[in-house]
């Protein structure tokens, strides 16, 4: 969540950041107001409940007609700090409400605007020219087919729209994918993960997802879980309620799941193959830092997710994710979207996150402090950062990227020693 403090004394800069998401700036004056009565109550509250244990010492010391008339103030009195003690609680469940709505404060620099309004940071490769080499490029699905590697009709035979089997080849370029993934994440130093896929409403709300009004999470309700969409979630969830040390360099997580998402809205859209589907696995980078360490440790990130790109040869190019199209635990967000020859367009692959200390704050998840002596000197909240190194959707690229006249896919030379040296997938 947002810092109120901050905010009540800087609501413009709250403001600023509204506007440029294209949300409803009057929730800061809601926020400020909403503070304000809570401290009003509180301070009521509090004073009453002096008066109260002063009252007490008095009746104790009174004898007599003296002592009755001091009972009866004190019972009304405790009548008013019961009622002051419901007012600040209501005050309190008010500005938490409207907390757990408030998204994240944006980054200065992010693009105003909504999803069309991002900025290309930058292009690297070039896109194939298959009119060039003399054949139509096919796309993933029918390559798939032809390789015997995806299988939708059973899938949606088993599971219903949007679930899909990887066999063969398919199964195994998944699986060689993540690794490599996974490996370059435990040489940069993460620690790999398998975390779990339900998680607790507190863990999903404490995320940043709205777990009332989210169209695109699963829910069990017979145990109130949720579904995650990405292991961002329980790898967040992680350290709730714990304070760490950060005094040794970064904590990173590369967290390896599967993922889901109801895609509600997506009706229509991409509806052939796997580029937007309900289930699909991923491997996640997930760090936390120190807040004054949060935008260095998301270039490196950004970094991280561009090395993986390299090692698979797409061309890929980098946004910077406009303001109206982040979600609300992010205060910044650089995708990288590869190019998918049959659609003639960028497509995402990765995304990573700069969510300062918006997570950590309602995760209550803080690090300790220390003076120049190395003495303790209180905690703060931290920063959490997530990014995706590799998933599902990286096939679609690779096969229609690496396809050949006949079908074929070559496997870029990174990947080769994770299918056992296999150059070519072949045709059945």
């Amino acid at each position: 969540m947002i810092d109120v403090r901050e905010l009540s004394e800087n609501p413009e800069k709250f403001r600023a950041s509204q506007r440029a998401r294209g949300a409803d700036e009057s929730l800061v004056d809601r926020v400020v107001s909403a503070d304000s009565r809570r401290r009003a109550a509180l301070t009521q509250y509090e004073t009453l409940r002096a008066e109260q244990n002063a009252f007490g010492k008095k009746v104790a010391a009174a004898k007599g007609e003296e002592k009755q008339a001091l009972l009866a103030e004190v019972k009304e009195l405790a009548a008013k700090v019961k009622a002051a003690s419901v007012s600040a609680d209501e005050a309190q469940a008010e500005q938490d409400e409207l907390m757990r709505v408030f998204p994240n404060i944006v980054i200065e620099g992010v693009p105003e605007g909504g999803e069309d309004d991002y900025v290309v940071v930058k292009k690297v490769g070039t896109p194939r020219d298959f009119a060039a080499e003399g054949f139509e490029p096919r796309d993933h699905l029918e390559i798939g087919e032809l390789l015997g590697a995806i299988d939708m009709e059973r899938g949606a035979k088993v599971s219903g729209a949007r679930f899909y089997f990887l066999k063969g080849v398919g199964a195994r370029l998944e699986l060689a994918l993540l690794q490599m993934a996974l490996d370059q994440a435990i040489k940069a130093g993460f620690t790999p993960m398998i975390t779990p896929t339900l998680v607790r409403p507190e863990t999903m709300q404490g995320t940043g997802f709205d777990v009332k009004h989210d169209a695109e999470i699963y829910r069990l309700a017979e145990d109130d879980l949720y579904l995650v969409g990405t292991s961002e979630v329980s790898l967040a969830g992680y350290h709730s309620d714990e304070i760490l040390d950060l005094s040794g360099g970064p904590v990173r997580y590369a967290g390896w799941s599967s993922c889901y998402r109801r895609e509600a809205g997506s009706h229509g859209k991409d509806t052939r193959g796997i580029i937007r589907v309900h289930q699909f696995n991923k491997v996640e980078m997930f760090s936390y830092v120190p807040l004054e360490e949060a935008e260095t440790e998301h270039a490196r990130l950004l970094a991280w997710e561009e090395e993986m790109l390299a090692k698979v040869e797409l061309p890929y190019r980098v946004i910077d994710t406009a303001a109206g199209d982040l979600g609300m635990s992010a205060a910044r967000k650089f995708d990288c979207e590869a190019w998918v020859p049959t659609q003639g367009r960028y497509r995402e692959l990765t995304s990573t996150s700069n969510c300062t200390g918006f997570q950590a704050r309602r995760l209550n998840i803080r690090e300790r402090m220390f003076d120049d002596d190395g003495a303790p000197k209180g905690t703060r909240s931290v920063a959490t950062l997530n990014g995706t190194l590799a998933t599902t959707r990286w096939i679609v690229a690779i096969l229609e990227h690496h396809q050949n006249a006949d079908g074929s896919v070559t496997v870029p030379a990174a990947l080769r020693p994770y299918l056992g040296g296999l150059e070519v997938l072949p045709v059945l």
